[in-house]
Formats: C-alpha cells, sequence, structure tokens
C-alpha cells in the first residue's frame, strides 16, 4: 500500500464519518421536498452543485500546467452527464414512489449491475463476483415481498431506483477513463458534467412536467430553486451531500484506500434511513426488506472486495 495511504492526517476518519453522512442525507431532504416534480427537483441540485464546482473549476482551467479535455474527452463528458441526469431523475422519482429507505437499496446496488455487463464488455467474472450478484441479486428478490403490505413501497419505485443505478454504472465508468486514463483534473471534469446534467434535466422538466422557464409559482419554474423558500434546501443539498460529501470523498482518496470508502458508501441506506427518521420521526421496514436489504448489502460488500483484492492501494 502506498505511503501516501498510510500517513492519514488526524481528521481523515472523522471526514470520512461526515462525508458519509452527508452523502446520506441528500435521500431523505430530496423526499422532503416532494411538492417540486422529481426532474425539477434533480436539475435544481445540479445546478446549485455547480456553482460550488465553480471556483475549483476556474483555479483548474487556469493552470497552464494540468491537461485539458480534447474533442473526444468533451463527447465523452456529454455521455456522461446524460447518464448522471438519468441517474438523478429515475432515483429522485423513486423517492416519491417507494420508501426511503428501499430507494436508497435499489440505488446503491450498481456493484451488482457492474457484474451483470462484465461478461458483456470482455472483463472476466470471479467466483467471488458471482457469489456476491448472487447474494444480492437474491436479497433484492426478497425485499420485493414488503410491496403493497408497508408504506409507499412499490414495483414501480424499486424499478426506478434501480435504473437509476443501471445508468449511474455508464457514468461512472467514464469517469474512471477520464480521471485516471487521461488525467482530465476533477473540477474540469465534474462542473461540465453536473450543469449539462442539469440542463438536460431541465428539458426533460419541461417535456414531461410543464415547467416553465420562469414561473411565479416556484414549483413550476427552471429557476425555481432561487425563490426564498427553497434556496435553503438546495444550499444544503449543494454544501451538504455536494461538497462535504462527494467532494471530502473525493479529498480522503489522497489518504483513505478507496475499498475503506466504497464498503463505508455501501451503508448509505441504514444512514439515509436514520436520517429520514429525524425528519419524519418514523421508519418503516418491513421484515422482507430488512433481511433483502442485508442481502443485498451483503453481495455488493462482496462484490467491492473481490474488485480491489488486486488493487489495495
Amino acid at each position: 500500500m502506498s505511503a501516501n495511504i498510510i500517513k492519514k492526517p488526524f481528521f481523515a476518519w472523522p471526514l470520512l464519518v461526515i462525508a458519509v453522512i452527508a452523502v446520506s442525507s441528500a435521500g431523505a431532504v430530496l423526499q422532503e421536498m416532494s411538492a417540486i416534480p422529481p426532474f425539477l427537483r434533480a436539475s435544481w441540485r445540479m445546478y446549485a452543485t455547480s456553482i460550488v464546482l465553480l471556483p475549483g473549476l476556474f483555479f483548474q482551467w487556469t493552470n497552464k500546467e494540468l491537461d485539458k479535455p480534447n474533442r473526444r474527452d468533451w463527447l465523452l463528458i456529454f455521455y456522461s452527464s446524460i447518464f448522471l441526469a438519468i441517474h438523478f431523475g429515475s432515483w429522485i422519482w423513486s423517492l416519491d414512489n417507494t420508501s426511503l429507505v428501499r430507494s436508497l437499496l435499489f440505488v446503491t446496488s450498481h456493484p451488482l449491475v457492474v457484474v451483470s455487463i462484465m461478461p458483456i464488455i470482455g472483463i472476466k467474472v470471479k467466483k467471488a463476483h458471482i457469489i456476491g450478484a448472487t447474494i444480492g441479486f437474491f436479497g433484492a428478490v426478497i425485499s420485493l415481498g414488503d410491496i403493497g403490505s408497508i408504506g409507499q413501497a412499490s414495483l414501480a419505485g424499486d424499478a426506478a431506483a434501480f435504473f437509476g443505478a443501471i445508468s449511474v454504472v455508464g457514468y461512472l465508468f467514464i469517469g474512471k477513463y477520464l480521471r485516471t486514463d487521461r488525467e482530465i483534473p476533477v473540477f474540469i471534469y465534474a462542473l461540465p458534467v453536473t450543469f449539462v446534467a442539469g440542463l438536460i434535466l431541465t428539458i426533460s422538466s419541461i417535456c414531461l412536467e410543464g415547467t416553465s422557464i420562469y414561473s411565479t409559482i416556484p414549483e413550476k419554474s427552471a429557476f425555481g430553486w432561487l425563490d426564498a423558500m427553497w434556496l435553503p434546501w438546495i444550499a444544503f443539498l449543494a454544501f451538504g451531500p455536494g461538497l462535504m460529501g462527494h467532494t471530502g470523498i473525493n479529498t480522503l482518496l489522497k489518504w483513505v484506500s478507496p475499498i475503506v470508502v466504497s464498503i463505508s458508501l455501501l451503508f448509505e441506506p441504514v444512514i439515509g434511513g436514520i436520517v429520514g427518521w429525524f425528519f419524519t420521526n418514523e421508519l418503516i421496514l418491513g421484515k422482507y426488506t430488512t433481511i433483502g436489504g442485508l442481502l443485498m448489502i451483503t453481495g455488493a460488500i462482496i462484490i467491492t472486495l473481490e474488485e480491489n483484492s488486486e488493487n489495495p492501494d
């Protein structure tokens, strides 16, 4: 393991805890904003996050020593933004149509999706991959037993969250290539992807949700997030899950092993459910959701451990 991961600063572990909690809080906050149509809600988050990323983009773009995207890179960035828009749009739609914990369980099941497509993209599937995927998908099937019997659980909501997991795989694969192989600086990659995803979601909301570019009703306006009623919520999403969460995690990778970060994030459904409880004072978990959810997390952990077994740094 490399020295830059072994020699951790004293604040590394507290920062990891804060980052995971911040990321996990997004679902509860977005669910509380259900008065806003899901695609519009997703676009608001993208725009606010873009503003937070702007200083970083300016610093990196003006640094002549850093690599800049070429024409092919910009095309991949556009594709990545499409995947990100689909991910957030479908996931936030799921928050309105299934329970918070179930939405988080299915949207964080992307390790299972990766294993499913590995043979298609020519990556060797190992025994641990198959075991983890089998356990995870078996858990997903078991969790369906609660549909129609508890709270908001629905097949459509679960499917939308899982579609969010499928789409985020494309975003992750493109991001890994551009950040690792092409060495595109993080803000030069992240801001265009986030902003264009916001534009795609706005267009989708105008076409599907009746949103206007401008309206006196904030919940119907593309710029409604600037309204005094919603700005504090959007600011929290930008600085909390956005800056402290995702940017904090990217910072932590300098000192903390990716496997530790990856496994920590797999507990987002548990932490997110607890955060949601603070908002609503209730946490409804059916027995099938509990058993199936634990199996899904276990399967994802097995896959994550196998993926990092040959690259512990």
